[in-house]
């Protein structure tokens, strides 16, 4: 490394959250990898609607953060490489599972990073929400000709109909925002509802699939009451998928229901880091092939300095606001 490297690496910006909603930039001395790591000079991260509990300030959050904490979507450059590393080289661009991407700089294990190819080059890839769709989609197990309703349209939400649709499914996008109703039919919704009325949907639903509700339905908020609608909708012995993020305690649910129409449920949030990485690939894959198409979706990029406002914008979800992500460079 010239000396001219050794001096850019000496210290980094990171945002550190001081308080409920509030966020200073530090300037500290970057990250070093250890054996087995990877440092990867960051270029962007996404912001995840997860992060939205911690900023909230709970009684169970200590502050301040670490350096650069919560941001877990980051993509960039490698720069660095500890002791053993034999796979990944200085320069190799890639996206990582990493745990403090809200800075320029972080650290991550070699087997926790995906290369991406030239064709991706200099566009934004939050590589571990788009595993996150790839794996869900594997798990919801759609098929050709069946019918798929998507309750919740947020960045998850669009990823999921472009999955769906692509792989030959009739898809019925259901969200409350005319935004996202917008955005499910450009990724190629059969059918959009307004999420307004319990009952107005089901009975809309009921008349869209002759009776027979969906062989698919799944879940992309987080909530209750989506949860109580995604199985209204699921037809008999058809597959229901929790793939919202329920972050703000216990659910109940309608076993009557449940057990009446013999439902799958599968919770499709996976904790494995190899199958998440493994999930990160196939995102890879699925957006050189024209499968997924997360760019349009990508609607509100931010400075690090701004990572604030791109948290409470990812909290309101002001009209035009599908996903926000910060700029690094």
């Amino acid at each position: 490394m010239d000396a001219t490297s050794r001096t850019l690496t000496r210290t980094m910006k990171a945002a550190v959250v001081t308080a409920a909603g509030k966020i200073d930039i530090e300037e500290c001395a970057p990250p070093k990898p250890g054996p087995g790591e990877v440092r990867i000079r960051l270029e962007g991260c996404g912001v995840c609607a997860s992060n939205l509990g911690p900023w909230s300030g709970p009684d169970w959050m200590e502050f301040p953060t670490a350096p650069g904490d919560l941001g877990h979507e980051g993509w960039g450059v490698i720069d660095q490489l500890g002791e053993g590393v034999e796979t990944l080289s200085p320069g190799d661009r890639v996206a990582a599972l990493s745990y403090k991407a809200y800075a320029q700089y972080d650290v991550a294990s070699e087997t926790a990073v995906v290369k991406l190819p030239e064709s991706l080059v200099g566009k934004p890839f939050p590589g571990e929400p788009l595993g996150c769709a790839m794996n869900i989609f594997r798990r919801s197990q759609i098929e050709t000709g069946q019918t798929v309703a998507v309750v919740g349209v947020g960045f998850l939400g669009a990823l999921l109909i472009q999955l769906a649709v692509q792989a030959g499914a009739r898809v019925i996008a259901i969200s409350r925002r005319d935004f996202s109703l917008k955005i499910a039919r450009e990724a190629g919704a059969h059918e959009c509802v307004e999420m307004r009325d319990h009952w107005e949907i089901i009975e809309k639903v009921r008349s869209l699939t002759d009776g027979r509700f969906c062989d698919v339905v799944i879940e992309a908020v987080g909530k209750q009451w989506p949860l109580d609608l995604s199985a209204e909708l699921t037809k008999e012995r058809g597959r229901l998928v929790v793939a919202g993020y329920h972050q703000d305690g216990p659910r109940q649910v309608n076993m009557q229901l449940w057990n009446w129409r013999g439902l799958d449920v599968i919770n499709a949030h996976e904790r494995d880091p190899e199958v998440c990485i493994e999930g990160i690939r196939e995102a890879v894959k699925a957006v050189e092939e024209g499968r997924l198409d997360p760019e349009p979706l990508l609607t509100h990029c931010y400075p690090l300095e701004e990572l604030g406002a791109a948290l409470n914008a990812t909290r309101d979800r002001p009209d035009g606001f599908l996903k926000a992500w910060v700029s690094l460079t």
